[in-house]
């Protein structure tokens, strides 16, 4: 399976087959869920509810580092919190079948949380430190850090060597990285030594599903170890929801209130990391038709914008 497309034979007949292996049975109806990273199908079953399966994407995530996404998962259901956790068979949660891992999960649905709602992200603040007192516990030894390396260097070599970048700009946006770069070094410096605990890591509105008994957490591909304020900061679109977020956590657990101080720097090193993802992915026949925009120069001359803006408020 070559590298430029590794989705190429992953086809809904593979899918069922993939299910069966486990002793399930489909009934043949698959729903692809959005996902661009992983693939991820829900499939219906002849017999109880639907089951997701996700299907890993090739070299990313050893099985070691994939197991620590896994055990993660158990541990919080363990301690009752609402987070979706794979299903095991013959005691394994990490599957394989003609080439792909593979794992499945109930099938819980959901709406997005109500982010203008203070009991809602007071809620939520209350879950998310009950998670990072679980995840305080011990560290990953596979999954890495969240950390500038990942973030920043390796997204910057992405880009510079994708087509994606005008030869025009590339100059310039080494330049802006570089730049970005130390106002981020500043800055965690300036914050001083961080507690780092086991994070859920993209922890934006939509891997939260809220339904009338509240909410639950989905998707732990992005966990790593980290500061508590990243789990927070994608609920909170202004001061007012971050403080309804803090309330909450506060009830639950300590935070450390000069971690707020790292927010810009956390929301730069996701921007740089997000036009590296796509620079990296683009061979995947799903980027391009997904972000068309990013082929437009145009849309690099904003990406820089929002670059120099960024350094200017870390600075």
């Amino acid at each position: 399976m070559p590298d430029e497309t590794p989705y190429a034979r992953l086809t809904p007949d593979l899918v069922l087959d993939a299910i069966t292996a486990c002793g399930l049975w489909p009934d043949g109806r698959l729903l692809a869920l959005n996902s661009y990273e992983n693939r991820v199908w829900q499939v219906g079953l002849e017999e109880g509810s639907p089951v997701v399966a996700k299907f890993y994407r090739p070299g990313r995530w050893s099985d070691a580092a994939i197991l620590e996404e896994h055990a993660f998962a158990q541990e919080l259901a363990d301690a009752e919190l609402p987070m979706v956790a794979p299903l095991g068979f013959a005691g394994r949660t990490l599957l394989h079948h003609d080439g792909f891992r593979y794992a499945l999960t109930p099938r819980h649905g959901g709406r997005a949380p109500s982010l203008e709602s203070a009991d809602q992200l007071e809620w939520l603040g209350r879950l998310i430190a009950r998670m990072h007192s679980v995840g305080a516990r011990k560290s990953f030894s596979h999954r890495g850090f969240l950390d500038r390396d990942t973030l920043i260097v390796q997204p910057m070599h992405a880009v510079l060597a994708s087509s994606l970048l005008p030869t025009s700009l590339r100059e310039r946006y080494r330049q802006v990285i570089e730049h970005v770069d130390r106002c981020i070094g500043a800055r965690f410096q300036a914050a001083g030594p961080v507690r780092n605990v086991r994070l859920h890591g993209d922890c934006h509105p939509g891997n939260v599903l809220w339904t009338d008994a509240g909410p639950h957490f989905v998707d732990l591909d992005d966990a790593r170890m980290g500061p508590a304020v990243q789990d927070l900061w994608m609920l909170a679109h202004d001061e007012r929801a971050m403080q309804a977020l803090l309330d909450g956590y506060a009830s639950m657990r300590d935070f450390d209130h000069a971690e707020l101080a790292l927010v810009p720097a956390l929301r730069a090193m996701r921007q740089v990391h997000y036009a590296g993802w796509i620079a990296a992915r683009w061979h995947d026949p799903a980027f391009p038709a997904a972000f068309p925009f990013v082929a437009q120069a145009r849309w690099w001359e904003q990406h820089l914008t929002d670059l120099h803006e960024q350094a200017d408020e870390l600075e």
